[in-house]
């Protein structure tokens, strides 16, 4: 009985202690002494958990264009912000400001996206922080 008892918390441990690692905070994937600025047209949107990703074509100062990867909050978190699926689309021109990642990578956080009417949306999750805003 005692070794089915500690069988069971070691398998209960082994579940909790996973899905509490498996998000991951901001300062771990994002630099917050790296800000970017982007405006680009989005390719693709990832509307699922843990967190939405949309990715940009963003030209550099010698018109190269790099596919960019940008992090969202979850879609739960946005949905109840009345961010749903239609509002960045394929196709659009978007600008958005957030943090580059850590690795160097083409990704970055996506804390806030601007669109060419001047229209404002707050894409960054909870625990995320958005270039010029205290937290």
């Amino acid at each position: 009985m005692k070794l089915r008892l500690f069988c069971a918390s070691v398998v209960l441990g082994l579940c909790l202690g996973s899905s509490l690692t498996a998000h991951h905070s901001f300062v771990a994937e994002f630099d917050d002494k790296q800000p970017i600025k982007m405006t680009g047209v989005v390719t693709k949107v990832e509307w699922q958990n843990p967190h939405v990703w949309f990715y940009a074509d963003v030209k550099d100062a010698n018109g190269k264009v790099s596919n960019w990867g940008f992090s969202g909050g979850a879609p739960g978190q946005l949905m109840r912000r009345g961010i749903n699926k239609s509002v960045i689309q394929p196709g659009m021109t978007i600008q958005v400001d957030g943090y580059r990642a850590r690795d160097g990578s083409n990704n970055a956080s996506g804390g806030r996206v601007t669109f060419p009417d001047g229209r404002m949306v707050f894409t960054a999750g909870s625990e995320d922080k958005i270039p010029g805003e205290k937290k």
